[in-house]
């Protein structure tokens, strides 16, 4: 049967003579019977698709099905529309030729059909050709006989086997409305209660064929009267049938298309649904980005104003001094407004910070006291039962430890705990977990052979330490191979600095360090080897030879050490961090050479912790390894830390690695590492996985930068709405936050309330003085975390944040000038900090000094200049550009 593809099935376009024909066969008589008797009619439309593709029109048995459907459907919708109206109706070319079939259907009286009728609808050879083509070896009844004494059967749904073939009765004939139709009808109910194989015995009826070759079926297919009176009419077996039809077993399709249909309306309802909300996300985002547009458009205007306001103090002083005050400077005769700004670009400013502390009452030697010890143990209640050296390290406690012991009481769960406190206190990269996790488990990472269950070289098994030397190799960019001999193992950098300071200082003795810093090291250091740290304080100020926030110099190295020297304490090493935690800075290779030629000089040791090495998320940002130096000012005290806690996101594997070119150093740190051991297991799963350089470079890398940069962004971004200051950097997992214009007085006692405020409010960060930050207000927090948890700890630091800001403005207006109070920052590439543009009657003790370092800070702050040139302000304003002219020349 040639059904000619897809193209010919269900859908296709039927030409009016096409429609024509199928009518025709489809209205014959005998067809009408037998697609009334059936319950399945395939094979009625099969045998009409044969007669017509016998007259060129190639149909298939469900093109012909369907089409009679849609005729069915398209009749029975115009005879309802014109039921109901009220004047004639609508008219269809084919409704006359439905309407005579469809209304006076045959009733199915056992008697051969008259052929005169079938002779109208086929014509010619057709009928020969239809009878051969039904020929009584092809029946698909299987009666071999003549084919106008074709037998048609039905067979019943819910049948256990197939029916048995009896022998044709006799011809017989029925009348409609019979006196035996309650006899048979009752016999029909009592067979169908005793439902039997042999009671199914099938009683065919003999029939005649039409010309088109179809026959008056046996409506009484299947039966299960085995023997009964005189049968009554056809019709009364229809409806018997029909009853018999709605008492059978429910077709199971039914239960499948049910619920088919039910789970295709839910999930339109979903969609819905999640069309619903992503508007909504959508109308939200657009409202936060109007928001911040807002916000940077007012941050702007702020800025603009607190320039201009300065300028016109300036000019004041100028006009009062007349030039002769040896405290100002004064502007040439004849310079234009450019350059003016451009040479006072070049001043430097005054120290803010000193005069903040002493607005405060407080020198700034009284805020840096206590800058060598830790913590004086008669201060504290002792315990019985622990040596100097327990009662100390019990009670070596700070705002890092409560805060991590109350998180881990009550942490943040998305399903067990959704109140629970959110995490932004712990440097760790939750982004990546699904990478390494796939890569732990694979094949390569399981082995177990003996070596790796025996006590192993302690300075780590060789094949690690090899693996070890080249990853620092390629990835630090080191100009020459590192050497396996000059590497050691142990079970991470909190161990390597408590080794390093244990074989490197006496008790008592010091090693430099810049503040802030990760407050881990202090308790890493001191803990074992009772080793101080004297601090090389850093501020937020913007100076002369300082051109970012917190920037570390050799002056500001030099000054700590010589005033710890003039105390008499004994500093052996200098510890830098690079990317520095938690400011995120990276020093260039010019600063690191500075920083090893001062510690040469002075005969220090260098410990350099590089754990973020591969953690610098931007593009525009790189980093420089001091393993990628050409050459080393003093490579036998120069010492170099990387772990995989960081960069490869797995903090709960403890592994760090030191490499030194002094070998004593390296015998000595080894002879600890009984104590900081790492298991065999480990150091077999580490090796492969610093040695997979493709999956790390192609895979892990690309994706952790990427998620890194796209949650700093977020955080940023938030802060940026917020109005709240920070420091934009492109490495670690953190953002170095301004709150002091949150504090009602710039105090590390204020700092530990808007801490404790943040922790009631089930969020946790980490305040400045866990870092030893000078200057109180100063917070960390990180941003390595699931979008969910961002969002909701974001929130969280908004309700806090907007609380206490509407405290301290009900304060402030009782105080209208206040002079000692910081203004808001721009959240721009740099964070500059300005001191609020002083009223009339505050500002009686500027003088030109401040004002000049106050200008400086705020051109740095932001491209405005370059935006507004005097070229530009003359051509919009030449009137205000000439008066400001004229006072630029008194």
């Amino acid at each position: 049967m040639d059904f000619r593809g897809k193209k010919y099935e269900r859908g296709s376009n039927w030409s009016d003579p096409e429609v024509v024909e199928l009518l025709q066969l489809w209205a014959d008589e005998s067809v009408q019977m037998e697609l009334e008797s059936c319950l399945r009619n395939q094979h009625v439309f099969n045998r009409i698709a044969e007669v017509l593709r016998e007259k060129g029109i190639h149909r298939t048995g469900d093109q012909c099905r369907e089409k009679i459907k849609k005729m069915k459907l398209e009749y029975r919708r115009i005879k309802d529309n014109n039921n109901k109206a009220a004047r004639g109706g609508r008219t269809w070319k084919f409704y006359d030729a439905m309407d005579r079939v469809l209304t006076s259907r045959p009733s199915l009286a056992y008697s051969s059909l008259s052929s005169s009728m079938a002779q109208q609808v086929l014509q010619g050879t057709m009928v020969e050709s239809y009878h051969h083509q039904f020929a009584a070896s092809a029946l698909p009844f299987g009666h071999s006989q003549h084919p106008e004494l074709m037998e048609i059967k039905c067979e019943e749904v819910d049948s256990d086997e197939r029916c048995l073939t009896p022998e044709p009765p006799p011809p017989m004939s029925y009348q409609q409305g019979s006196p035996d139709e309650h006899e048979l009808e009752r016999a029909f109910l009592d067979r169908a209660q005793n439902d039997s194989p042999i009671s199914r015995v099938e009683i065919p009826i003999e029939t005649s064929v039409s010309p088109s070759g179809f026959s008056e079926p046996n409506m009484a297919s299947s039966s299960r009267i085995q023997s009964v009176g005189p049968r009554p009419g056809f019709s009364t077996l229809h409806r018997l049938r029909k009853k018999r039809k709605g008492q059978r077993v429910k077709d199971p399709l039914d239960d499948l298309l049910l619920k088919t249909l039910t789970s295709q309306r839910a999930m339109e309802e979903r969609f819905l649904q999640m069309e619903e909300r992503r508007l909504q996300r959508d109308l939200e985002v657009e409202e936060r980005r109007m928001q911040l547009e807002q916000r940077r458009f007012e941050l702007e205007r702020e800025h603009e104003f607190r320039m201009f306001n300065v300028f016109a103090q300036m000019l004041s002083i100028l006009k009062q001094s007349n030039g002769g005050s040896s405290s100002s400077v004064a502007l040439p005769r004849g310079l234009d407004f450019g350059q003016a700004l451009s040479d006072i670009a070049g001043f430097g400013g005054v120290d803010l910070q000193e005069v903040r502390a002493m607005h405060l009452g407080r020198p700034v030697s009284e805020r840096r006291s206590n800058m060598y010890g830790f913590c004086n143990p008669g201060e504290f209640q002792k315990s019985p039962y622990l040596s100097a050296r327990g009662n100390i390290a019990n009670i070596f406690r700070g705002s890092t430890e409560e805060g991590y012991k109350a998180y881990h009481a009550d942490k943040y769960d998305e399903d067990k705990n959704p109140n629970g406190i959110i995490n932004f206190g712990t440097s760790e990269n939750k982004l990546c977990f699904d990478l390494m996790s796939k890569r732990l488990t694979q094949s390569d990472m399981n082995l177990m052979e003996p070596p790796l269950l025996q006590y192993p070289d302690w300075k780590g098994h060789m094949f690690l330490r090899e693996e070890v030397a080249r990853f620092l190799t390629y990835y630090c960019k080191a100009p020459a191979p590192l050497k396996a001999e000059n590497v050691i193992v142990l079970n991470g950098c909190g161990s390597l600095f408590s080794a390093l300071a244990t074989v490197l200082c006496d008790p008592g003795e010091a090693v430099l360090i810049a503040t802030p810093f990760y407050g881990g090291v202090t308790q890493s250091v001191f803990l074992y080897g009772n080793v101080k740290l004297v601090y090389a304080y850093l501020d937020s100020k913007i100076t002369g030879t300082n051109n970012r926030p917190f920037q570390l110099t050799v002056d500001k190295l030099e000054k700590a050490l010589q005033d710890a020297r003039a105390e008499g304490i004994a500093v052996k090493a200098l510890i830098l961090l690079n990317p520095q935690n938690p400011l995120g800075d990276i020093y260039s290779l010019s600063e690191l050479r500075d920083y090893l030629d001062f510690a040469k000089r002075h005969e220090l040791h260098v410990v350099v912790d590089e754990i973020y090495m591969l953690s610098v998320f931007d593009e525009s940002a790189t980093f420089h390894s001091v393993l990628g130096m050409d050459r080393l000012p003093d490579p036998l005290r120069t010492h170099v830390m990387w772990g995989i806690s960081k960069d490869f996101a797995v903090s709960g594997i403890r592994f760090g690695t030191l490499y030194t070119e002094n070998q004593d150093v390296a015998n000595a740190v080894a002879s600890l590492c009984y104590f900081h051991g790492v298991c065999g297991p480990v150091q077999h799963k580490i090796a492969q996985l610093l040695r997979d350089r493709d999956w790390i470079n192609q895979v892990y890398l690309r994706a952790n930068h990427a998620r890194l940069k796209a949650a700093h962004t977020y955080v940023t971004d938030e802060l940026k709405t917020l109005g709240v200051p920070f420091l934009n950097r492109n490495a670690g997992f953190f953002v170095w936050i301004d709150f002091r214009k949150y504090l009602r007085t710039g105090t590390f006692e204020e700092e530990m309330l808007l801490w404790r405020r943040f922790l009631d409010n089930k969020v946790l960060l980490s305040c400045g003085k866990a870092f030893e930050c000078s200057e109180p207000g100063w917070f960390r927090i990180i941003f390595a975390d699931k979008t969910h948890r961002l969002q909701l700890g974001m929130q969280r630091i908004r309700k806090v944040l907007e609380e206490r800001e509407c405290e301290i403005l009900a304060e402030e207006k009782d105080q209208p000038c206040q002079s000692d109070q910081e203004g808001k920052a721009d959240s721009t590439d740099e964070v500059i900090f300005v001191s609020r543009h002083q009223e009339p009657g505050c500002a009686g003790g500027s003088n030109l000094g401040d004002l000049i370092g106050l200008l400086q800070q705020q051109m740095r702050s932001s491209d405005w200049l370059q935006k507004n040139t005097a070229e530009q302000f003359a051509q919009e304003k030449p009137e205000i550009y000439d008066v400001f002219s004229k006072l630029v020349g008194k």
